[in-house]
């Protein structure tokens, strides 16, 4: 494993609530269509950083807007939907110098039988979203 480990929703919640950052990598249309993590309450706001860009393509520019963002002395956990794309860039952020982790699960979790993502992930497991 090329980063820090995997996390489960709510282990993801007590890391960030030791101070990480969340770092979510969907695109511009999950945050606004699907909604985004709310750590409020912890005092935080997540850092929005694409991993693929509307188009499918692969966001070039991942590592230096997280440079931007987030100082390397900072862990990360990382969110997509469904815990594939936040692997990778756990691995890119890992090789940028941060200790980072993946959210098994996602924000949405796997498909149900329908194809409907009911089954697991951040908001199925009843963390703050809005």
């Amino acid at each position: 494993m090329s980063y820090a480990g995997d996390l489960a929703p709510a282990a993801a919640w007590d890391k960030l609530s030791q101070g990480a950052v969340l770092v979510d990598v969907r695109t511009e249309g999950e945050w606004a269509h699907i909604g985004v993590p709310d750590i409020s309450a912890l005092g935080a706001a997540p850092v929005f950083i694409q991993w693929n860009l509307a188009d499918g393509s692969h966001n070039a520019g991942f590592a230096a807007e997280l440079a931007a963002a987030v100082p390397t002395e900072k862990s990360l956990v990382i969110l997509c939907r469904s815990g594939a794309r936040s692997v990778a860039a756990a691995q890119a952020a890992t090789a940028a110098g941060y200790t980072a982790f993946n959210v098994l699960e996602g924000f949405e979790g796997e498909p149900d039988g329908f194809g409907e993502r009911t089954v697991n992930g951040w908001k199925n497991r009843q963390l703050p979203w809005k």
